[in-house]
């Protein structure tokens, strides 16, 4: 694998005020697509490897992996039938792994964008959640106050995002609270 930066990584980079750490940000600059796995970790340290999930959970990174060979053509038999099923993708179709910490992560630098009082205290309240149903909650309240601060397509886009990330027992949640209708 060889992970390299997203257009928000690039943006986090630029902007010095996104939820990363310093070691974040230094794995974030060293991981242009070049470099693998086994090269990060002995520039990072072994914790590079988890670092990396991490920031391809939040949107940071993307993993760009080498091409993997061909398979083996399957053989055709002599006289097809009309009932042979037509295979329409070799590869399986894998869903992305959900994490409610990438969801917090994703919705805390979607606030850190806006320049308004609002959206200040809602991610201040994002940041001090600490129980997930507090997070659960603060991604709540984040989604309501959303549309009054940016513009409809936008929180479309965000919203979308987010529920692709957020495990579906929060989902749940956030669906009996009202906040995914929306």
């Amino acid at each position: 694998m060889q992970p390299r930066k997203t257009d928000l990584a690039r943006d986090a980079l630029q902007a010095h005020r996104a939820p990363l750490d310093m070691r974040q940000r230094r794995l974030l600059i060293l991981c242009d697509g070049q470099r693998d796995l086994s090269q990060l970790t002995a520039m990072i340290g072994p914790e590079a490897s988890a670092m990396v999930i991490q920031l391809i959970q939040a949107g940071y990174l993307m993993s760009t992996a080498p091409p993997e060979p061909m398979p083996a053509p399957v053989p055709v038999p002599d006289a097809p039938t009309a009932a042979s099923p037509v295979p329409t993708s070799a590869a399986p179709v894998t869903e992305r792994r959900r994490s409610l910490v990438a969801a917090r992560i994703y919705l805390l630098g979607i606030l850190e964008l806006q320049r308004h009082p609002q959206a200040a205290a809602v991610l201040h309240t994002l940041q001090q959640a600490r129980s997930d149903e507090q997070v659960v909650a603060a991604l709540g309240s984040a989604l309501d106050a959303l549309p009054g601060l940016t513009s409809a397509g936008y929180c479309e886009r965000v919203r979308q995002r987010l529920f692709e990330v957020l495990p579906e027992a929060h989902l749940a949640q956030l669906e009996q609270a009202g906040a995914v209708a929306g």
